[in-house]
């Protein structure tokens, strides 16, 4: 489990901070891209550190614990910069959507001033987290198939004698 907790914290970093910096997090509305990204270079550091192949198990591991570590940094960091950059972030797409629609911009200014209080950020920033952890397991599953090119598992013994090959039993008879 050791060599697990390097790549995750990597991969965990990752998926915190970059949801958790206001405008660069907007990325995260393309399927939770940060998320997925570092459950990737979690599994993708451990895969290349690995002396034996990956399965898609360790993948999952690594995936579940880079979105907790991300889902720590993003509550503790992330929250905080919502409830303090919030009403600038508001701003700025309230004048974007205002160029593109005027009435439209001014319904979303109605609609977030009413959902913007601590609890409401909190509440989002727990949702946010959850949504981390998931899309950073499956993160970790997608790169297991991508980054490892090794076959096979633990070397299998060989099948018993006589086992599927060879002449059948006596008295076999196939089939008409």
């Amino acid at each position: 489990m050791n060599s697990k907790i390097k790549p995750a914290i990597i991969g965990g970093v990752i998926v915190g901070l970059l949801s958790a910096i206001p405008f660069i997090n907007f990325l995260n509305i393309c399927c939770c891209l940060w998320a997925i990204l570092g459950g990737m270079v979690a599994a993708y550091l451990y895969i290349k550190a690995s002396p034996t192949p990956v399965n898609a198990g360790e993948g999952a591991v690594l995936g579940v614990l880079s979105g907790v570590i991300g889902a720590a940094i993003y509550i503790v960091v992330g929250i905080p910069l919502a409830i303090l950059v919030g009403a600038t972030m508001m701003q700025v797409l309230s004048k974007l959507f205002a160029s593109v629609d005027p009435r439209q911009a001014e319904m979303m200014r109605q609609q977030w001033s009413a959902s913007q209080t601590v609890l409401g950020a909190i509440l989002r920033g727990l949702f946010t987290a959850l949504l981390l952890v998931v899309f950073s397991t499956l993160g970790g599953l997608v790169a297991v198939p991508i980054f490892e090119k090794r076959k096979g598992g633990p070397d299998l013994p060989p099948p018993p004698q006589g086992f599927g090959a060879g002449t059948p039993p006596t008295g076999y008879t196939p089939a008409a």
